[in-house]
């Protein structure tokens, strides 16, 4: 099993994201709201206000995809699906995408922990 997580800058893949995902079959993902750590800083905290105008043009809000995925298989095809869903993650300011191994799961679908 593989989580999923893609931090995309801004919302404006984010329903293309999601559909495309569902067409291959990723039936289930959450959505999280976020803020970068650079536009915290420069609002929060008065000695980093020079970042500011750094962050000029910028969307301060982000959106967090995170997906569980069953096989390697449909994990690579989902990262595929969502570079080319966004013109390519390379290709400017798309986001981040990134997958980790996962040890353990607990949920409604899986077997209850032994003991």
């Amino acid at each position: 099993m593989w989580l999923l997580v893609y931090i995309l800058n801004g919302d404006r893949y984010l329903t293309e994201v999601l559909e495309e995902l569902l067409e291959i079959g990723v039936t289930g993902a959450s959505i999280l709201d976020s803020v970068g750590m650079l536009h915290f800083l420069s609002q929060e905290i008065p000695i980093f206000a020079g970042f500011r105008s750094i962050l000029k043009g910028t969307k301060p809000y982000n959106k967090i995809v995170i997906s569980v995925i069953g096989d390697e298989q449909r994990l690579e095809q989902a990262l595929a699906t969502i570079d080319r869903t966004v013109g390519g993650i390379a290709n400017g300011k798309r986001g981040i995408l990134f997958s980790l191994p996962l040890e353990h799961l607990i949920s409604p679908e899986t077997k209850p922990l032994p003991g």
